[in-house]
């Protein structure tokens, strides 16, 4: 079996604590140390491991109705606040009057600890979006409800946000009473139709390769986008990935969204030799029951998505038994909906616009 995790590394020229009053915000970004237990059934015994993650979160004085932001693949929290205040959805919440905290999933530069494990070794990455389902995100929200003595949250997800908040809000209905309203932008569900080379690089990997490095561009690519007159095409190597919109993206950010996103792809055969117990596999992946789900869920797609393609996406809306609203951007592609100059007019004023209508 090959396993596929990101390893993403983040560089950008301006700490999280710099972050603080960006734009004229006057929310203030704080770090918060959670752990996610992992119990893995094994052929002699369990084995379990602990990650510990980090959420973030943007508040003001006060009890507030709490956001939860979850990041999409290859990404991390700090997506949610990388353009300016008045373009950035975390701040726009955050200046809104919520409490708004950003998720860090395992593997991302803010929970790359571990009890045992460095983030050098294999055994470290030995997991799918499947463990961050059933543990990373249930540890962060219990975490928050019990920082914030809150009884439910909003959960905005995007992209690989929605994958695992599909799987465990359809698994764990005790979750699932936790959230008042589910937002799904640019739910990656299947990759049937997905048009993104990137996307199906997974399927044409080796199997004979133990560990494979892809691109550990960390130092380099932020350094090399820094050049204007290459801010082009380090910008196509996003669009290769969720798809092309130049017009509605703000070229001046790219070196601060290369450093970010830039990552490197490790791929793990556990069919070969090695000294770990080896694990009780199935044939088959789990089937996830997402018309199960009781969560109240607003989705929307993009028409240029190249990564959760609308054609997907509407294979999915008949599932969702508690759909409260789809919304189609024809002009949209993968980036959009976090990037997209017009994503504070065109989405983000809806979600408020349900979040106060449900209150």
């Amino acid at each position: 079996m090959v396993v596929l995790s990101v390893r993403c590394t983040k560089l950008v020229g301006m700490s999280w604590w710099g972050l603080k009053g960006l734009g004229g915000t006057s929310a203030a970004l704080q770090p918060e140390t959670m752990r996610a237990t992992t119990t893995r059934q094994l052929q002699q015994g369990n084995v379990i491991r602990t990650h510990i993650c980090n959420v973030l979160f943007l508040s003001h004085p006060g009890p507030n109705p709490v956001v939860f932001l979850q990041h999409g693949l290859l990404g991390e929290g700090s997506h949610w606040v990388e353009n300016l205040s008045n373009n950035s959805l975390g701040f726009i919440l955050a200046d809104s009057g919520y409490d708004v905290w950003l998720g860090n999933s395992r593997g991302t530069s803010w929970s790359q600890r571990h009890q045992h494990l460095s983030a050098d070794q294999a055994e470290f990455w030995d997991f799918s979006f499947h463990e961050m389902a059933m543990y990373d995100l249930p540890a962060m929200i219990n975490f928050i409800l019990q920082k914030t003595g809150q009884k439910q949250i909003y959960y905005i997800g995007y992209s690989q946000g929605c994958t695992i908040a599909f799987i465990a809000f359809s698994s764990m209905p005790e979750l699932a009473q936790k959230i008042k309203l589910f937002f799904a932008l640019a739910p990656v569900v299947t990759v049937k139709h997905a048009r993104s080379p990137i996307m199906k690089l997974s399927f044409l990997l080796d199997r004979q390769f133990k560990t494979l490095q892809v691109g550990d561009c960390s130092m380099f690519l932020p350094q090399l986008c820094r050049n204007q007159l290459l801010h082009k095409p380090c910008a196509n190597l996003l669009f290769l990935l969720g798809g092309y919109n130049e017009k509605n993206f703000n070229m001046v950010s790219v070196p601060g969204l290369c450093g970010v996103g830039t990552c490197w792809l490790a791929a793990v055969d556990n069919s070969s030799s090695s000294s770990k117990p080896p694990v009780s596999l199935q044939e088959t992946p789990p089937l996830y029951h997402v018309e199960e789900m009781p969560v109240p869920t607003a989705v929307w797609s993009g028409g240029q998505d190249w990564a959760a393609d609308w054609r997907d996406i509407r294979l999915l809306l008949p599932r969702i038994a508690h759909l409260v609203t789809y919304s189609h951007m024809p002009d949209w592609n993968h980036w959009d909906f976090i990037w997209g100059l017009d994503a504070p007019a065109r989405l983000y004023s809806s979600i408020l616009e349900l979040m106060e209508g449900s209150q």
